[in-house]
């Protein structure tokens, strides 16, 4: 029985021996082998390094001459002479003498122009302009003129004085001016009323061969800003009567011929009367 009990001692101790390898073994399988390492790490790519542009030495820009300034051309009536080739020479306008001195500050009128604060520059004419209107026949809108002549228009006379105007009816009234055959006209000179300074309103002058005034109608000036005289909107200025008149430049609007001139008015800014002292017309008759 002693030898049983051994025998089966040493079984049970076979047989521990036995579990004891199969458990280390199952451990040793559960282990994940280590990854294998290189014998050297590979290099890394270095990342490109940005090229700067080289900076290339600017030329220097040689110093453009500067262009001369052009010659402003003189305006048509001002230039030595005519399109034609005559001469031009100073216009002889004989001026009455002054009846007030100063500018004056309480017209206000829309558009009006400042006053030029010295005398008129001379005008130039073609060589052998003359005086076209003196001594011409005038008629009137108001053939019974409230004082005056109308023939006071071309007689001369432009003083300011009483005796040396006529004076129409309120309102738009017009004279015209008869030069008796047609001329080439290169300027007009109008004197309403120099005494006292005032502003007439709706002042257009127009030529004509027609008397009438119907066909071939030319109007050389016109400040009515509304067309209250019914002739349309004008874009000269208002301006205040001088013992120098109103001279209206035809020479740069190209010499109009024409035979008769003329003028409206339509009030003042003293009243709503309509004078007239003198009217002048310079140029040539045409051959």
């Amino acid at each position: 029985m002693r030898k049983n009990w051994q025998m089966t001692r040493i079984v049970l101790l076979a047989v521990l021996a036995v579990a004891l390898c199969m458990s280390a073994s199952c451990k040793k399988s559960e282990t994940p082998p280590a990854p294998k390492q290189s014998a050297s790490p590979a290099p890394q790519k270095e990342a490109p390094k940005e090229t700067v542009p080289a900076i290339q030495p600017v030329a220097a820009t040689p110093e453009q001459p500067k262009e001369a300034p052009k010659p402003v051309a003189p305006a048509p009536a001002q230039t030595a002479q005519a399109s034609g080739g005559a001469k031009m020479v100073p216009l002889n306008i004989e001026l009455p003498k002054p009846m007030f001195v100063g500018t004056p500050q309480d017209i206000k009128v829309e558009n009006l122009e400042k006053p030029l604060g010295k005398p008129r520059p001379p005008f130039l004419a073609p060589e052998g302009t003359i005086l076209l209107s003196r001594g011409k026949p005038v008629s009137a809108s108001d053939e019974e003129p409230i004082i005056g002549d109308i023939d006071y228009i071309t007689d001369g006379d432009k003083e300011a004085a009483d005796g040396s105007y006529v004076e129409l009816a309120p309102l738009v009234q017009h004279v015209t001016v008869d030069l008796e055959k047609q001329c080439e006209i290169y300027v007009i000179v109008v004197w309403h009323y120099h005494k006292q300074p005032r502003v007439y309103t709706d002042v257009v002058v127009q030529l004509a061969n027609d008397k009438d005034f119907v066909t071939d109608v030319k109007t050389i000036f016109n400040n009515d800003l509304d067309n209250s005289a019914g002739l349309g909107i004008g874009k000269n200025m208002h301006y205040v009567e001088t013992s120098e008149g109103r001279l209206i430049d035809c020479l740069s609007q190209g010499s109009p011929k024409a035979r008769y001139v003329r003028l409206y008015s339509n009030g003042n800014t003293s009243n709503d009367l309509n004078h007239y002292i003198e009217v002048e017309v310079y140029g040539k008759p045409v051959q």
